[in-house]
């Protein structure tokens, strides 16, 4: 199975394959019980960071470690972190996988494996030990539905010792003599282990090689390594731990903006306002960014640990390398202690917008409570994330998903098939993702950002919006969650790997049992009684009388439970012509950008009104223009300012002093459908504490 995803095996089986054999008596205990493993001293981690140490000081050419992980996230992590600190892959293709039928595909492709140890209810020593798993398959499968016992001893019920499987080519392993050991006796659940006194190898029919005890020694001689001797760490590891930040002190100043929303979860925009003539490059201008946000996260008592999710856009997708080697010496595993934020990468027109190289969005929490699912092995469940950025994190009930791309998760390659395809696989890839959290795409989806590369057609663009309605929209389960998520198209001129689309959802996750595994209840509630309603926003009159009246038209929200509220605001060219009775929206001055702008403070002022929200539950706030409209970003910039300042003189609960509350994203096109031809795209996304 492994030689179909693009890796040669190397296994450590002396006389089966001609391979050397490196083994290490376990010399530490387990001293770290955390779920996230750190280096401890004395730990039994540590003897397999001195094995796979040695391993790869004799053989430089081995790259990856695979291991047998199905769903164990205490073993996987471990793995992970020795893999890590020595610059191998972690190879888990058993990850997630059922494990009933991995039992029988074991069975099925000739692996002989007897029980060496059972430690379980309904597994006894004096019957079930030295038994192969062909014979012992339907009394698993009866247990785990009397016990819930994991029918791959994933649970530590059971371990084996294989004798035999496709791998050992010319010989099998006979057992001539054994003992049973009794651990423990208990009535409910004994511990037995296996002991091998004796055993022999038998030549399997038409092997190539003589097998003889004298044969036996020999390659003992030569191919077996006994690891012992202290743990020391390699040099690569030293340079990791020692890689420094880098600084803005390196560059000269240059105008670097901040955004910020909301209070106790907020977002945090940062980007350069400056000619593109002026700019350093990638490297600089991300480094800025970077050191912006840090400052601004230090003066509030807060650091990369609080950070959620980060949208990291930058000018070019052939810079993706650079960019990502200066983000990682911001953002490390060392520094966020409960697990790194979960990313999503895109290129966007900055330069062409004049905003330098490198734009940067977080959203960011008060406190530090999280959950984040960072799976780095490679594996046939979903793609890898190796480096610090993450698969998904939740926080309070919401779940935020980094961005997926049509990757096959065992080989990492983009599926063939271009957009559609691609489509398909990232929808499958998220809900295997979502189904980590016990939830579903189809029952628990808040908003959907739908990220479609600028080299599509037209006709690829229809076709992607098509097979999201087929293959997503006409199945989700709206009597579970009572509305339709909010669902937004931006077009960007690249994607990560060459990408056609990368899509990112957000999901509901409730913390009170509600969830697509549920038989009973809606999702969607009502707040509970006694909770003091928010005041209304207010709008300036005039406001309300002009545009009113096109609110229906160009808005969709979706609340969730009264808690979770996401809308998204179209500005169409039918829209821009009602707001602006002339031509000019195609091509729009500075007073018809203003006549937008407050146009879309005021819808979003309206659907935060109408839903019980106030400016402070606001968590994220973008709009998105397109560049192809030849208006310059301090321009848009300005028009919003003005209209927010407006509308803050009327309602006291919009702050509007400092920092903007909102981020303006330049993109090649944006829109509620795949045409993606709006003038302006409002996406926000409010939650209540």
């Amino acid at each position: 199975m492994y030689q179909t995803v693009g890796h040669q095996i190397v296994v450590c089986y002396a006389k089966c394959m001609g391979l050397p054999l490196f083994r290490r008596r376990i010399s530490g205990s387990t001293r770290d019980h955390a779920l996230k493993y750190s280096v401890t001293a004395g730990d039994e981690v540590e003897d397999m960071f001195a094995l796979l140490s040695e391993v790869k000081r004799r053989i430089p050419s081995i790259g990856a470690v695979s291991s047998g992980a199905i769903a164990s996230d205490y073993q996987r992590l471990r793995v992970e972190s020795v893999c890590s600190r020595l610059g191998l892959v972690s190879l888990a293709y058993m990850w997630r996988q059922d494990q009933t039928l991995l039992l029988e595909e074991m069975i099925r492709r000739g692996i002989v494996a007897i029980t060496v140890k059972v430690a379980a209810m309904g597994l006894k020593p004096s019957v079930h030990l030295g038994k192969e798993l062909a014979e012992l398959k339907s009394h698993l499968l009866q247990m785990n539905e009397s016990f819930g016992i994991n029918v791959c001893g994933e649970g530590g019920e059971y371990e084996t010792l294989t004798l035999d499987c496709p791998l050992f080519r010319n010989a099998r392993i006979v057992l001539d003599d054994f003992e049973v050991i009794l651990h423990s006796a208990d009535s409910i659940a004994s511990v037995g282990i296996l002991h091998p006194l004796a055993f022999h190898v038998e030549p399997k029919p038409g092997s190539s090689s003589s097998i003889g005890d004298g044969a036996i020694a020999e390659e003992n001689s030569s191919c077996l390594y006994e690891v012992n001797g202290a743990i020391a760490h390699t040099d690569g590891e030293t340079k990791q731990t020692l890689n420094p930040t880098p600084t803005s002190d390196a560059y000269p100043d240059t105008n670097v903006c901040i955004s910020k929303t909301g209070k106790t979860l907020f977002s945090i925009g940062c980007w350069i306002e400056e000619p593109s003539s002026a700019s350093q490059g990638m490297k600089a201008d991300l480094v800025k960014v970077l050191s912006r946000i840090e400052n601004q996260l230090k003066d509030g008592g807060l650091s990369w640990a609080n950070v959620l999710y980060v949208h990291l856009y930058i000018s070019s997708m052939k810079e993706f390398g650079l960019a990502n080697e200066v983000y990682v010496s911001f953002i490390t595993e060392k520094k966020c202690h409960l697990g790194v934020p979960s990313r999503s990468t895109i290129e966007l027109p900055l330069v062409q917008a004049g905003l330098g190289n490198a734009y940067v969005e977080v959203l960011v929490s008060n406190d530090l409570v999280k959950r984040v699912l960072h799976v780095q092995s490679i594996s046939c469940w979903a793609p890898s994330c190796i480096g610090p950025y993450s698969q998904a994190t939740l926080y309070g009930e919401i779940l935020y998903m980094a961005g997926q791309l049509g990757l096959d998760p065992p080989t990492m390659k983009l599926c063939l098939g271009g957009a559609t395809a691609q489509l398909d696989l990232a929808l499958r890839n998220s809900e295997a993702v979502a189904n980590a959290f016990k939830s579903s795409i189809f029952s628990s989806a808040i908003h959907f950002l739908v990220y479609c590369s600028a080299h599509l057609t037209s006709t690829e663009k229809e076709a992607v919006e098509q097979k999201l309605q087929n293959s997503y929209i006409a199945h989700l389960d709206s009597a579970r969650s009572g509305s339709y998520p909010t669902i937004l198209y931006v077009l960007a001129p690249d994607l990560p790997k060459g990408a056609c689309v990368e899509i990112k959802p957000t999901l509901y996750v409730p913390t009170d049992g509600y969830n697509d595994n549920d038989d009973d209840g809606d999702i969607t509630r009502e707040p509970e009684a006694g909770g003091s309603k928010p005041s209304s926003s207010k709008v300036p009159s005039e406001w309300s009388a002009q545009y009113s009246g096109l609110h229906d038209s160009c808005c969709l929200a979706n609340t969730v439970a009264g808690k979770i509220c996401s809308a998204v605001v179209s500005v169409t060219n039918d829209i821009a012509s009602k707001i602006c009775p002339s031509t000019e929206h195609l091509h729009p001055s500075k007073e018809h950008l203003k006549a937008i702008a407050r146009f879309c403070a005021f819808q979003l002022a309206k659907t935060l009104t109408d839903n019980s929200f106030t400016w402070d539950d606001v968590t994220m706030l973008r709009f998105y223009y397109s560049v192809e409209r030849a208006v310059a970003a301090d321009v848009v910039s300005r028009a919003f300012s003005e209209a927010f300042a407006e509308l803050g003189a009327a309602d006291g609960s919009l702050r509007i002093d400092g920092a903007p509350v909102f981020n303006l994203i330049p993109v090649s096109g944006s829109g509620r459908s795949a045409s993606m031809d709006d003038v302006v795209t409002c996406e926000l996304l409010a939650s209540k504490a």
